[in-house]
């Protein structure tokens, strides 16, 4: 297996189709990269060739949508091995997931769907997780969703409930700070409460993306625009509470030019900074005079 190359303390980018020539002729800066794995799946071709060029240049993350680690069934055999030779290969910084559902009987959805945070929901997800990292051989992080709604068979806070598969699966956190925010609009909770109670010692990454609001009351998470003003104070609370980590700017859908994405990431960028200058001061012993 490849030496993992650590994923720096820094804003990195997702890397999209959009930007891949990009990307190998000019070899932008960019902290590290973040890859959508399924995209990869297929056995050789460009996009794989195109990887391999990519990943002897930057470090890389890689971030998964179709385990379905919340269905009630393992998660497909031939997904996880198409993952664990990527893996294996690669030897990325970082693997992550979702807190989320998407298949059953062999029917895929295309979408991520929600769970109830009950004790069954609870011993399905912790099954599948630790299956995965089994299978890996090496630890997964889990990703908070967005949501646009609240199951009344819930018995536990979204907190609570990543709180206790981290206990039950030693996985590590995926913050996705966006994400909090549009499901404490959707949902009509303090979304700082959220990120006060979440342990930092177990969160390795963090997410920022865009988001429309389509009405009053609902917000989508469409990764298609920049990082709102208040997204970006919940990532300052948050990162005053984890400190400085990887962080990564999402942006899925109208994607811009790569010189968008890269002032996105320099504003994360300033803010870790910033953190770290405040904790070197606080780390200084008194003078005395």
């Amino acid at each position: 297996m490849a030496i993992i190359k650590t994923i720096p303390a820094k804003a990195g980018i997702g890397l999209r189709g959009n930007h891949h020539e990009q990307v190998m002729l000019e070899k932008p800066e960019v902290s590290w990269w973040e890859v959508h794995t399924e995209n990869f799946f297929a056995d050789g071709g460009a996009r794989l060739s195109f990887l391999r060029k990519v990943a002897a240049l930057y470090p890389m993350s890689f971030h998964g949508v179709g385990l379905s680690l919340g269905s009630t069934e393992k998660p497909d055999i031939v997904h996880l091995r198409k993952l664990k030779s990527l893996v294996d290969e690669f030897a990325p910084g970082l693997v992550s997931e979702h807190i989320s559902w998407g298949m059953h009987n062999n029917i895929h959805a295309n979408d991520l769907l929600p769970l109830p945070y009950n004790k069954e929901s609870l011993k399905a997800i912790s099954r599948n997780i630790n299956y995965t990292q089994d299978f890996l051989g090496r630890q997964i992080l889990i990703e908070n969703p967005s949501s646009y709604l609240q199951f009344k068979s819930s018995s536990m806070t979204e907190w609570e409930f990543i709180d206790e598969i981290v206990k039950s699966t030693a996985c590590g956190i995926l913050l996705d700070v966006n994400n909090i925010y549009v499901s404490s609009k959707n949902n009509h909770f303090d979304p700082r409460e959220y990120v006060a109670n979440i342990n930092p010692k177990h969160v390795q990454e963090i997410h920022l993306a865009g988001h429309r609001r389509i009405s009053k009351n609902l917000i989508l998470d469409t990764h298609s625009t920049k990082v709102c003003d208040d997204v970006w104070g919940l990532y300052e609370f948050a990162i005053e509470k984890v400190g400085a980590i990887p962080t990564l700017i999402e942006w899925d859908d109208e994607i811009p030019q790569l010189e968008v994405l890269q002032q996105e990431a320099a504003k994360a960028q300033n803010i870790m900074n910033k953190w770290v200058l405040k904790d070197e001061a606080r780390r200084a012993p008194e003078r005395i005079y």
